[in-house]
């Protein structure tokens, strides 16, 4: 049995109960054990962070740019293998996997370059000899807490301008992906990160995430909006720097000008691809009422057709859901949508030739926008459709909603979709694309309940993973 251990001040330590990590696509597979760390790891893991902030935050950038180059290579090489672990532990596709891997490969990549791009400004003095400077520096031991659904690629946006910036790092992956997250850290580990740089304490969020939100100067977080309140109460308590990403009732805006083929990818994508355990997931379909009878006949069409099985068998088109707890949320929103009066196609549980948790895309359609299904997250493959009288109620249903994290239209007019970039409330704006997907040099993040604190990606990461110091020179 391969066993995942946590890392801690440069030495993999194996001490602690050991979980089992199960294969979604199939329940008696068990891709390995990982080590269940404790509050205590964790305490270990922020003091050898700390001891090794003040060597590592005074290398120098290319020191810093040639690990990352490093690490950017190994990803990439081993794509195939990383992704085929990753769609074995969370159930995506393998094509989703070495996406995601790929993607990983290049974010790593960025942030090499970001390492020697770290820019301060020299500013013209007031006063006589008196110079003005502002500079940038790293701000210390940073905790990063990341999700199942994107398990190396979110790490990789949230460690790599870390590292970049001259920050350590404590390394908290889920429980249902630490295959993943231990790969990724041990990459690290082998292009010669020193001692103590980065850490890896797997298991439980109660147990290290709660520590870890106590101990750290900053904390970058990406879950549950409910889980980010708690993590946010506890950081703030502490004055931790925090940048937390979370939940999204993602609208895609259906218009009647829109072209037929465009919008049904769209929602087909945004909604149902990676099996919609995407945070920037389209889960509400708004769709006026002139073309609302050809969309529906188009999306069902589409839906019926879509393939589930095994993330590793080379015809299916939707993975499983990624654990039974996901799967019965999905299933309890399902009769919640039906008991709200709203009509349902798909969403059935299937048997396949290995016993996982396979879920049938689902359509909700008669809804309203006040339904339990319109205004929370369920993280699945279910979509909701909502038929509106024109534009502006479009645009009024898109934005009555507690998040604001990605906000999508489809129509050939310019007029509209200029207005929608201009007063949709998110912080991501897609025209005639899919509500999910970003590339790795844009800020990602979004509004309200969404999003709290600076932005991830990109040159904007700087902003949450250094500090500003402003200083005088009396020359």
């Amino acid at each position: 049995m391969r066993q995942f251990a946590n890392l801690i001040g440069g030495e993999w330590v194996t001490r602690g109960a050991k979980v089992p990590d199960i294969n979604p696509s199939d329940v008696n597979e068990v891709v390995g054990e990982y080590v269940a760390g404790t509050a205590a790891d964790v305490t270990a893991a922020v003091a050898a962070a700390r001891a090794a902030f003040r060597p590592w935050s005074r290398t120098t950038a290319q020191t810093r740019a040639d690990l990352l180059t490093k690490v950017a290579a190994e990803l990439f090489a081993r794509r195939n293998e990383l992704g085929e672990l990753l769609a074995r532990e969370e159930g995506k596709l393998r094509s989703e996997g070495i996406g995601e891997v790929t993607r990983a490969s290049q974010v790593v990549q960025f942030f090499a370059g970001e390492s020697v791009r770290v820019a301060g400004a020299k500013l013209p003095p007031l006063r006589a000899g008196v110079e003005p400077e502002v500079t940038r520096e790293p701000v210390g031991t940073v905790g990063v807490i990341t999700p199942w659904n994107f398990p190396i690629a979110i790490a990789a946006w949230k460690i790599a301008p870390a590292l970049a910036f001259g920050n350590t790092v404590i390394f908290k992956p889920s429980e249902l992906t630490p295959a993943t997250a231990w790969s990724l850290v041990e990459i690290f580990q082998r292009a010669g990160l020193p001692a103590g740089v980065l850490n890896l304490v797997l298991g439980e969020g109660p147990v290290v995430g709660a520590a870890l939100s106590r101990q750290v100067d900053a904390l970058t977080f990406t879950g549950s909006a409910r889980t980010g309140r708690q993590i946010a109460r506890t950081a703030i308590e502490h004055m931790t720097r925090l940048q937390l990403e979370m939940g999204g009732k993602n609208p895609l805006v259906v218009l009647d000008d829109a072209d037929l083929e465009t919008a049904v990818g769209c929602a087909i994508n945004g909604a149902y691809f990676q099996t919609g355990q995407r945070c920037t997931a389209s889960s509400r379909l708004i769709v006026t009422e002139g073309i609302y009878a050809q969309f529906l006949a188009g999306l069902q069409a589409r839906v019926a057709a879509l393939r589930v099985g095994h993330a590793l068998a080379d015809d299916s088109e939707l993975g499983p859901v990624v654990d039974q707890r996901q799967l019965d949320i999905d299933l309890r929103y399902l009769e919640i949508g039906q008991g709200e009066g709203a009509h349902v196609a798909g969403g059935k549980v299937i048997e396949r030739s290995t016993h996982g948790f396979y879920l049938t895309p689902a359509i909700f359609t008669e809804t309203h926008n006040r339904m339990r299904i319109n205004r929370e997250e369920i993280f699945g493959p279910i979509a909701a459709v909502i038929r509106v009288r024109d534009y502006e109620e479009a645009l009024s249903v898109a934005n009555d909603t507690e998040y604001g994290l990605s906000a999508g239209i489809c129509t050939t007019s310019l007029k509209h979709a200029r207005h929608f970039q201009a007063n949709a409330e998110a912080g991501l704006v897609m025209v005639n694309v899919p509500t999910a997907g970003l590339d790795y040099h844009v800020p990602f993040g979004g509004r309200k309940a969404s999003s709290y604190g600076p932005r991830e990606q990109g040159s904007y990461a700087a902003e949450f993973y250094t500090a500003i110091k402003t200083s005088y020179i009396n020359s």
